[in-house]
This record gives structure tokens, sequence and C-alpha cells, in this order.
């Protein structure tokens, strides 16, 4: 049965899901941040997945990629695994402007991660609901 790992329960909100993955905002609004986690047991690395679960991951990561890209109005989308602190399999799809608090610099420890309200929180899920119509499923949590 598919868990979420303790830290990113702890450190995002719950989107839904795609076929394959449980699609989550990190909890930082510095940057629309978002997490693919393939909900499959016991993964850590990109290559445990079997090929379909491959394909599909990189099928959702690059859709969900070319969505953010135009939602937010991207200057570069920054995608990557790396599981160095959570060792479930995740990927991350960070939308970067040139004027956001980070850049050129990748996001990680940069600046302390600054919670969304619950306002903000409903923005992007509305803005979402209107371009996730169709193999997802919207969860609340």
């Amino acid at each position: 049965m598919f868990a979420l790992d303790s830290r990113l329960q702890q450190d995002t909100l719950t989107i839904g899901d795609f076929p394959l993955c449980r699609l989550l905002l990190s909890n930082d609004a510095n940057y629309p941040w978002f997490i693919l986690v393939p909900r499959r047991d016991d993964i850590s690395e990109l290559f445990q997945l079997d090929v379909a679960d491959q394909q599909q991951l990189w099928q959702e990561t690059t859709a969900l990629a070319e969505l953010l890209k135009d939602l937010f109005d991207a200057d570069k989308m920054n995608v990557a695994t790396l599981g160095n602190v959570v060792s479930q399999m995740h990927m991350h799809v960070i939308v970067r402007k040139r004027d956001d608090a980070a850049w050129p610099a990748p996001v990680w420890g940069k600046h302390p991660a600054r919670p969304y309200s619950a306002e903000q929180v409903a923005t992007i899920r509305e803005r979402l609901r209107l371009v996730l119509t169709e193999h997802f499923t919207f969860l609340e949590g």
C-alpha cells in the first residue's frame, strides 16, 4: 500500500493524483514548487520503476512542466530527482523566474521556506483545476 514519506507529508500540500503519481505542492511560497511521487512501494530510484512506470512518470512530468510553464509564465522549469534527504522516489517540478528569491541559483537551502496562506493555496488549486482536466483527480488535504 502506498504511503507518503513523513518528510513529504510535513513539507507539502496534497493536490491530487495522476494515473501514477501523487501531485504535491511544496509549502514554500517563494516558488511554485511541485513534487510528483509515484504511488509505488519501496522505490527510491528512477531505475527501480518498471519500464511502463518510467514512461508514465516521464509523461506526467513533462505534461505538468508544460502546463506550469504557461500557467505561471516561467522563465525556466527545473525538473529533478535527488532524494538525498527524502529517499522515497519523487520528481521536483519547479517554476523559476528571473526575479524569484534564488535566481539563478538552485532553490534548495537558498532561503527559508515561506508557507502559503490558505488563500494562496486556494488560488493555486483553482488555477490548476482549469488546466488539469484529463486523467487527474483532485484530493483535499
